[in-house]
C-alpha cells in the first residue's frame, strides 16, 4: 500500500480508521526556528502529524502560518492551529488561502486563549468569529465560496478541518452542544484538551462521541515535576490534574521519569477508549518517542524512526490500537 503524500497522511490515517498519533510543537519566539524543527525531526515516523501552536495562551510566537510550513519543508506534516483571538474573517480567510498554496492541508481551529492570560495583557483581542463560525468558514472555503457566499474564482479549498473538544467540562449538556456544533460545522477530526480522567473520557465517547464518526484524540501532557503539575492547574483553563497524580510526582525520586511513566500509562488507558492520541511534552518534545515506546505504540515509520544505537524496533508487528490492559491507571 503507497504511503499518502505529505500534508495527507493524517487524513488518510483517520479514514482508515488507524489510531491516531500527533504531538505539539510550539513556534521559536523569535526567529530561528532550529529548536523547533530539531525537536520535530525526533517525532518522524512516530506521529502522523505534529501540531503548531498559535499563541497557546495568548503568549506572543511565531505565526503558526509560518512555522507550520518550515516543518512541512523539512518533511514533518503539520497540523496548523488557527485561533480566532487576534484576526478578523478577512484576515483567517487570506491565511487559509496561503495555507492551502503553501501546501498545508490539516487545520485545527480554535476560538483562542484570552488576552489577558498572556504576555501582551494590553493588547486588543478581535474575536470576530469563534471556533464553530470558523469552522463553517473552512466548510464553506473548501466548497468553493467565501464567508458572504461569494466564488472563490482561483479555487476551492481542500483543508482537513479538526476542533478541539474538553471530556472533563464541568457542563456535560453544554459539551454535547458544543460537540454536535462542532460536528455539523464541519469538524472531521478532534483533540482533547489535557485528560486525566480517563473514566470522564470513556462516557464521553460512550454517551456523546459514539455515532459521530469522528475520531477522538486523547490530550496528553507529560507532567515534570509536582510544581510542574500544580503551575498546570494555576493556569491552563479547565485542567484538573488530580491530588493522586502531584502526590506521585512529589514523592518520585526521579519526578520527570515518573511523568514519562504517567503519560505512557495514560497513553495505554486512551487506547482502550478512543482512537488516538495528542502529546504535549512542552520543551521536552525530544521525550515523546519514549513515552510512545512506554505506551506500546509502534513506530509508524520503523526505517524513520530508528535511531542512533538501535538495532531493533521494539513492538513493531504489534497493531497500535490493539486492546492492551492499560497499567496503573
Amino acid at each position: 500500500m503507497t504511503a499518502a503524500p505529505l500534508g495527507y497522511r493524517l487524513q488518510s490515517a483517520a479514514q482508515a480508521g488507524e489510531f491516531l498519533v500527533t504531538a505539539e510543537v510550539m513556534p521559536p519566539k523569535g526567529s530561528d526556528p532550529s529548536h523547533m524543527l530539531q525537536m520535530a525531526q525526533l517525532l518522524k515516523g512516530r506521529v502522523h502529524a505534529v501540531n503548531v501552536t498559535d499563541g497557546s495562551r495568548a503568549v506572543m510566537r511565531m505565526s503558526s502560518l509560518a512555522a507550520s510550513v518550515l516543518l512541512q519543508r523539512e518533511g514533518v506534516e503539520a497540523v496548523y492551529q488557527v485561533a480566532c483571538r487576534d484576526r478578523n474573517r478577512i484576515a483567517l480567510q487570506g491565511d487559509l488561502l496561503g495555507a492551502q498554496a503553501l501546501g498545508l492541508r490539516n487545520v485545527l481551529a480554535l476560538t483562542g486563549d484570552p488576552v489577558k492570560a498572556g504576555d501582551h495583557p494590553d493588547a486588543r483581542p478581535v474575536f470576530d468569529l469563534e471556533s464553530v463560525r470558523l469552522l463553517r468558514l473552512i466548510h464553506q472555503l473548501n466548497s468553493g465560496e467565501d464567508s458572504h457566499g461569494k466564488p472563490l474564482t482561483d479555487g476551492a479549498l481542500n483543508l482537513f478541518a479538526g476542533a478541539a473538544v474538553d471530556p472533563q467540562s464541568a457542563s456535560w449538556s453544554g459539551l454535547q452542544r458544543r460537540f454536535e456544533a462542532k460536528v455539523k460545522a464541519g469538524a472531521a477530526f478532534f483533540q482533547s484538551q489535557l485528560i486525566t480522567d480517563f473514566e470522564r473520557l470513556r462516557k464521553f465517547m460512550d454517551n456523546i462521541a459514539a455515532g459521530s464518526g469522528r475520531p477522538v484524540l486523547a490530550g496528553i501532557f507529560l507532567l515534570k515535576s509536582a510544581k510542574n503539575a500544580q503551575f498546570i492547574n494555576r493556569n491552563v483553563p479547565g485542567a484538573k490534574i488530580p491530588e493522586t497524580i502531584i502526590q506521585r510526582l512529589a514523592e518520585a525520586k526521579d519526578p520527570l521519569q515518573e511523568g514519562i511513566h504517567i503519560a505512557a500509562e495514560q497513553v495505554q488507558a486512551a487506547r482502550q477508549i478512543c482512537q488516538g492520541v495528542h502529546l504535549m511534552a512542552v520543551r521536552r518534545e525530544d521525550l515523546i518517542p519514549q513515552i510512545l515506546d512506554r505506551g506500546g505504540i509502534a513506530p509508524l515509520d520503523p526505517l524513520e524512526a530508528l535511531r542512533p544505537g538501535q538495532d531493533s524496533v521494539t513492538s513493531l508487528g504489534r497493531k497500535n490500537g490493539s486492546k492492551d490492559r492499560p497499567v496503573g491507571v
